[in-house]
């Protein structure tokens, strides 16, 4: 296997290889947005599992059994996200490392590289599919009961 041997061809290849790097950045962001989302559904779920296991046998609770459905439904959402954006990462380390093998070696590998690319950018819009969704069903069983007196 032939290595690039000059200063030019390594270099230009780390140019190449770092553009996907900023995709990189938006994926650490959402996880970590997507995981916030995900403590905060598993801390609610717990308040509502003591509140169950505290109440009388006799008479459960369905609103709470409700949530609880809710809650499980964001869950899987939510786990697929994260998921779909721990592949898209990988996905994107190995185009990196194919766009930097392909240009600094004899390797013919920029097939490669756009397959690996657009799988990556393929599994961020999904993740960013299941971020909605999970916001939506978040938003639709809020329920507004008092009106703010000081909003007209």
């Amino acid at each position: 296997m032939f290595f690039a041997s000059n200063l030019d061809a390594v270099s230009h290849g780390i140019q190449l290889a770092v553009a996907p790097v900023f995709l990189l950045t938006a994926v650490a962001a959402m996880i970590g947005t997507v995981a916030g989302r995900l403590a905060r559904i598993i801390d609610r779920a717990r308040v509502l599992e003591t509140r169950i296991d505290a109440g009388p046998a006799e008479n459960p609770m369905v609103a709470e059994f409700a949530e609880l459905g809710h809650l499980r439904s964001r869950g899987r959402l939510v786990n697929f996200c994260i998921a779909l954006l721990t592949f898209c990462a990988i996905l994107i380390g190995l185009t990196i490392m194919t766009l930097f093998l392909g240009e600094t070696t004899e390797i013919q590998a920029f097939r490669a590289a756009t397959v690996l690319f657009l799988s990556g950018v393929t599994c961020f819009l999904l993740a960013l599919m299941c971020f909605l969704a999970e916001t939506l069903i978040a938003t639709r069983v809020l329920r507004f009961r008092r009106a703010n007196p000081t909003v007209e």
